[in-house]
């Protein structure tokens, strides 16, 4: 009985003839056309990685040959300009204070008022201002100069500030008796003399024109002999000047 033969059993001869090294050559192309088209394709992604544009930030730059070896001498500096220009002022921050500083600009100092001078007694001139001539003194019995003026009053009459002052002295003298001297300022200075030994001042006191500074008495042993008087005289820097040039006429 002929037995019919299925394509399976042809197959397996045909493999097991010629075909089996048909089948390894087939086997080997297609390894071998794998590994082309891997390779490709590696390739294809290395090219295309590098064909991308540099967007880094580093600069290449071209540095020129130099010319010639530079010199190790330091170029001369320019000369400085000769107009300077100040460095700004750096104002200091004010320091805190209580109260706010008045800005207004300090008011200059005035001139001392103009003194107003009246007689410390009513009455007559007994004797006058004398420094250049002697005059005749009646309890000393001699000729001397007279540094003040004698103005007749009675005894206990009111002593008054010839002008407006301080009292800077009162003491006790041995030939004019009690005196009380006033500073007028300005190197001026009246002297009262031949007063009761208590005078209504205190030194330091300030007086003003006209103010009551003590009485007429009878203490001055040099003019002892004269009627009942008061011996008023004015000093100008040390200097005896006469006191009618200062009191308004009588």
């Amino acid at each position: 009985m002929h037995n019919k033969r299925t394509w399976i059993d042809k197959l397996s001869d045909f493999i097991s003839g010629k075909g089996f090294y048909l089948v390894v050559l087939i086997c080997v192309a297609a390894i071998a056309l794998s590994g082309y088209y891997l390779v490709q394709g590696v390739r294809g992604g290395l090219d295309s990685t590098l064909d991308q544009p540099v967007t880094g930030s580093a600069a290449i730059r071209d540095t020129p040959a130099p010319s010639a070896r530079p010199s190790l001498k330091p170029s001369p500096s320019p000369a400085p300009s000769a107009r300077v220009t100040a460095p700004p002022a750096i104002s200091a921050a004010p320091a805190p204070s209580a109260a706010p500083e008045s800005s207004a600009a300090p008011t200059p100092s005035l001139a001392p008022a103009p003194l107003v001078f009246t007689w410390p007694v009513k009455g007559a001139v007994a004797k006058a201002f004398s420094v250049e001539a002697l005059v005749y003194n009646e309890t000393m019995g001699d000729w001397r100069t007279h540094s003040g003026m004698d103005i007749a009053a009675d005894l206990g009459t009111k002593v008054l500030s010839t002008a407006n002052g301080s009292v800077s002295a009162i003491y006790q003298d041995d030939l004019m008796g009690t005196v009380v001297k006033i500073d007028h300022g300005q190197g001026l200075v009246s002297l009262y003399a031949n007063l009761s030994e208590a005078p209504t001042v205190s030194v330091g006191d300030a007086v003003t024109t006209g103010a009551i500074i003590g009485t007429v008495g009878q203490t001055a042993a040099s003019e002892s002999s004269q009627p009942a008087h008061l011996h008023f005289a004015m000093y100008q820097d040390g200097v005896a000047v006469d006191p009618v040039g200062y009191l308004p006429q009588n």
